[in-house]
Formats: structure tokens, sequence, C-alpha cells
């Protein structure tokens, strides 16, 4: 394997309206971010992904972007987001973007003329579609609920969009389009960007003959990802994409990849692969339901197990996955795959050592190093989330009560892991002066950076030691490209794995159950290197050692 710049890398997740707030406005913003690149340095990043920063009408959160040259004023300007590259360079760090590619804002200009003018250039940067018999061109559901097609105003035409009506998707079979995207795209580059997070970059590829499904739901629509998993021809678009972009400045980028069929991860992360590296959601889809979060399951430790060491096994033979507990688009992972007795700071360290030390780059979700979980929610007008009110209705139609409905929000809504990152116990969470534009979660006092900066047993500090770890000169081989094996799956409760290469052989091991567990090495063991509780009766020879309910330990094996 060729080795790249960013394989022994550790990432770390922004969403800056939740940040931090220095203008007492409530939105969080760059200045904020340039003021804890220092707080991340010392937590051992390398890499800073910006959630999107771009001007925004925020329907979507600023994932609906109307201009991709110019920064949202809700977070500053453009000559703060070069200080903020600049200074992350003086520290040896690197700054990728969300790119926003799949569809726009309606409030684009591209759109806006493309209204005015149904039949001309820009009409084409998009899909307009005449309707059948007054209905829809298709029967596809959105991602958000409803039809993905709305009306034009004035004609018998529809435009498409698979998210909200205000984010029309863009005609990826348009050349015209294609290049300006990539003038774009280079544009940040050249200005310093070392890559990007790449959005629903699977839906790029549309059957443009938008053929019906069988309905799949009441509403008489079929889901829009029944057309994407069906038509072939992505990977020309995304290999394009890249020859044309990526490629020519050694851009570090992350798919955001849920419907890649099976055969073509080697196109996707090989050697030569469209990108460096994609997410693994493998774990994350466990508690996806049949129709919403209404129905969906509770997360089985031994199926959460299986899929972690299933898609390590696969990708490994490839290339190298992004290894993630939460993101802006889940719930907080503490609440979501600790069980009750483990949402605590061991079973917060417990669930961190795992991700952090298996093979791919971890990715950390801000206010993930100090263990935030799910905020409590007290009715529907606390949430701001788009999809979070449409999973809402869902529910309620369902046959659901109002407040069986609330509570399947506050499990699952992506605004658990969108309120303000708490950086100390004063008033807000010392997140802002002003008025958060979401609520704080009410945990603030007992769960804070401040609170934890100096107790040396905190979840921070121990995320700090663990990055250091993986990080260490003794040992950055190793857990950058040394083999994953899983081990002792014979032991219900129990996640193991050794990481081993020529140089080291480690066992990462961790007790997710009730109750304690003897666990018998199978090799000598060399060294402690990392526990989460004191595990000073480990002996140095084989023999058993015991893992009670939420420890984790790292030893190195001879």
């Amino acid at each position: 394997m060729k080795r790249k710049w960013w394989h022994d890398k550790v990432a770390y997740q922004i969403y800056p309206k939740s940040f931090l707030d220095t203008n007492g406005d409530g939105i969080g913003d760059l200045r904020g971010i340039i003021s804890k690149l220092d707080y991340l340095k010392k937590l051992g990043i390398d890499i800073i992904w910006l959630s999107p920063v771009y001007k925004s009408p925020f329907v979507d959160q600023g994932y609906d972007i109307a201009d991709y040259y110019a920064i949202a004023e809700e977070f500053g300007t453009m000559d703060e987001f070069d200080e903020l590259l600049a200074e992350a360079k003086k520290r040896d760090m690197h700054i990728i973007m969300d790119l926003v590619i799949n569809h726009c804002s309606d409030q684009h200009v591209w759109f806006r003329k493309a209204l005015a003018d149904p039949d001309g250039k820009y009409a084409d940067y998009f899909y307009f579609r005449k309707g059948k018999n007054g209905n829809p061109p298709s029967n596809y559901r959105s991602y958000f609920g409803g039809s993905c097609w709305e009306p034009v105003p004035g004609t018998d035409k529809y435009y498409f969009h698979m998210f909200a009506k205000e984010q029309p998707d863009l005609n990826w079979e348009n050349p015209e389009l294609r290049q300006e995207l990539y003038r774009m795209i280079n544009w940040w580059l050249e200005k310093g960007l070392s890559g990007f997070r790449i959005d629903a970059i699977i839906n790029i590829k549309k059957d443009p003959a938008f053929p019906d499904f069988a309905p799949d739901g009441t509403d008489g629509l079929a889901s829009c990802i029944k057309m994407v998993e069906n038509v072939e021809g992505v990977g020309e678009l995304l290999e394009d994409l890249k020859k044309n972009t990526f490629e020519k400045y050694d851009a570090f980028t992350v798919g955001e990849v849920f419907n890649m069929k099976s055969d073509e991860l080697p196109a996707f992360i090989g050697e030569n692969g469209h990108f460096s590296t994609i997410f693994d959601f493998s774990a994350h889809c466990l508690s996806e339901g049949m129709h919403g979060w209404y129905d969906a399951p509770e997360i089985e430790f031994s199926k959460w197990r299986e899929a972690i060491v299933r898609s390590q096994l696969e990708i490994q033979k490839y290339g190298f996955e992004a290894n993630i507990i939460e993101n802006h688009d889940e719930p907080r992972g503490a609440s979501r795959f600790l069980p009750a007795y483990a949402r605590n700071p061991a079973g917060v360290k417990m669930l961190g050592t795992v991700s952090v030390l298996l093979r791919g780059i971890p990715f950390i979700y801000q206010g993930q190093e100090i263990g935030m979980k799910n905020a409590e929610w007290n009715c529907m007008e606390e949430f701001d989330d788009i999809n979070t009110k449409d999973q809402y209705q869902m529910a309620v139609r369902a046959g659901l009560s109002e407040r069986e409905a609330l509570e399947i929000c506050g499990k699952m809504s992506r605004d658990n892991a969108r309120t303000p990152v708490q950086w100390s116990g004063a008033e807000n969470a010392g997140f802002t002066t002003g008025t958060p534009w979401l609520k704080v979660n009410s945990d603030y006092r007992e769960i804070n950076v401040a609170a934890q900066e100096n107790d040396p047993d905190s979840v921070l500090n121990y995320y700090r030691r663990l990055v250091a770890l993986r990080k260490s000169a003794a040992y950055k081989e190793v857990f950058t490209y040394g083999e994953f094996i899983p081990a002792y799956e014979n032991l219900d409760g129990i996640m193991a794995f050794y990481r081993k290469d020529d140089s080291a052989h480690i066992l990462v091991a961790a007790n997710f159950g009730k109750k304690p567990v003897d666990i018998e090495l199978e090799y000598m063991l060399k060294k402690v290197l990392l526990a989460n509780r004191s595990h000073e009766e480990i002996g140095g020879t084989i023999g058993t050692i015991r893992l009670d309910s939420c420890d984790a330990v790292v030893l190195e094996l001879m």
C-alpha cells in the first residue's frame, strides 16, 4: 500500500453553529474555533472537519448552500476563515470542509435563474420534468418526507429534490455544471484546504427517466433511495470529479457513502479509489427502522460487535475507513451504543477506546471527548431539525401517541448532537453570553470541559492519553498499518481485537456486559499500555485477567 500523509492522523468534527460563540448572538462562529485550536492540539487532533460555513438560508443547517464562495455572516468573514487556515497551519493541523454538491439551496443564483427561465440554460443545471396527468413525474419520497418533486410556478413542470424542497438536486449529467463545481472545489484547495468530507455523494447519479417503484408506505410513495440503488454509473462521475480536483492536490477526501454495492469497495477506497476513505456506518445502520424512527430496533451488543468486526475485516483488504461513534447527523453515541448501566465515565472511555484503536482514521465529534449525551426534550417546539419534525409526524400517523412520538424523537434526533458544546458550568455552558440557538443540555454542570480539564481521571484526559498512545512513536506504526484481528468472540459482552504487525502485538479488550468476565490471555503479557480503570493486578505472565463491567484495557503482548 502506498503511504499517504493522512493515514496516521486523528480527525475532529466541528459543527460550527454549536461549537463556541464569541459575539453573543447565540451562534457559534469562526472566531470561537480559532480560540480553541490549542485545546484541539492538546487533544492530539491533526485534521479538523468543519460542517458547512458557506452562505445559506439554513433550512437544513447549512447543507443548503446559497453561495459556494462566501462565508455565512453568522459565522464570520472570509478574512477570519483565512486566519483559521493560517493558525491551523502554524500548529501543523489541517482543515477540511463539507462539500455539498448533490444539491444546493433554492436561493442559489443558478436555481433562481432556472426558475426565471425553466427552458433555459440553468434549468439544465437541475432536473426539471413535466408532470404526468396532473401528478408529479414519479412517485419518489424524499429523505425528509413528502414527494421529491416540487411544482415550478406557472408551468406544468416540477423540479427534483431528494432532501428538502429548498434543496434542488444538481444535474451531474450536465458537463457544464460539473465544470462549475470543479472550479469551485479547486478554488478552495488553492486557498489552502487539505480536503473535504463529501456529503450525500452517492446520490449524484440519477436515472434521467425517473421510473416509478412499488410504493413502500401508506402515502403511496417509494423511497428515492430505490432509484439510487438501481442506477449504474456513479463511479464514472466520481472518477471525473477526482481527476479534475482532488488528485491534483493530494487532497484528503472522506465520502459519506450509504448505498455502495458490496463489490464496489475497492473502487471507492482502494489504492486508486474515488476517495481517501469512507465513513463506517455499519453500526449506525443497526438502529434503522423499516419505516422510520418509530419502528427502529434497539441495538444489541452482539449485532454491534458483529457489524464492526465484519466491516473492519472487509475494508482492511483494500484501504482505510473513517471510524466514528457519532456525528452531526446522529444522536450521541454514549446514549445510543451504551446500555443504561454503562452510561457513565467508565463506559464512555470504554467506547472511545474501541473506536479510536480500530484500524482506520478515527473521527472524534465535538463533545464526544467529554462524554456528552442526548439531551432531555420536553416538547417538539424545542427541536430545530427538519428531519426530526418529519419523523414525529410519521410516528403520529403510524398510531403512536404524541408523548410516544416525542420520546422517539428525543432518542433519535440529530439535534442531540447539535446542542452547544459544554465548555463550563457557567450559564449556557460557557457557549454564549446570549441566547443559544438551540437548548443547552441540562447536564452541563456535571459534564463540561472546565470540570474535566484538571481531573486526571476525567473522560477528557483519558481521550488525550488514548490519542497520544495511538500516535506515539512506539505504537503509531501498528495502530496505523497493523492488522485488525478479532478476538474472544465467544465471550458474551466482550469486544476485543488484536492490532498486529512485525513491530508490536496489541490486545484491545472491553467488557460491555453487566458481569465481570475472565479472559485467558493467549500470549504473554509484556506491558499494560492503557486502562480506563486501575489494573495493577494484571500480571506479567500467561494468565487470566478479569474485566469488570465497563472495563477496557490495551495490552502489549509478547
